[in-house]
């Protein structure tokens, strides 16, 4: 012959990607968050901690982590405020 065929292989997993907003309803195994940004929506970042089963199989990857006044890792969660402000405090719930 002439030419050598040399042939190399790579172990690979079977592995799934979803959007966050899809994941909502799910319970996975092994979870693994990508967030290149801020997460961008109220709760986003909640859903996305809580599909894992424990906190062991559940890993975060932050890549634009800088806030001002904070030292680490960190990513923002958005949350309205302001709709407290629209909460009247004197009003009860019944439950039953």
């Amino acid at each position: 012959m002439p030419f050598e065929l040399i042939r190399k292989q790579f172990p690979v997993r079977l592995s799934f990607a979803l959007t966050i907003n899809k994941s909502q309803g799910q319970t996975i195994g092994n979870v693994g968050i990508y967030l290149p940004n801020h997460v961008f929506s109220h709760g986003q970042l909640y859903i996305a901690l809580s599909r894992g089963v424990t906190s062991q199989s559940t890993r975060v990857l932050v890549k634009n982590y800088a806030i001002e006044d904070h030292e680490g890792v960190h990513t923002k969660n958005v949350v309205f405020k302001e709709i407290f402000d629209r909460v009247d405090p004197t009003m009860t719930t019944n439950t039953v």
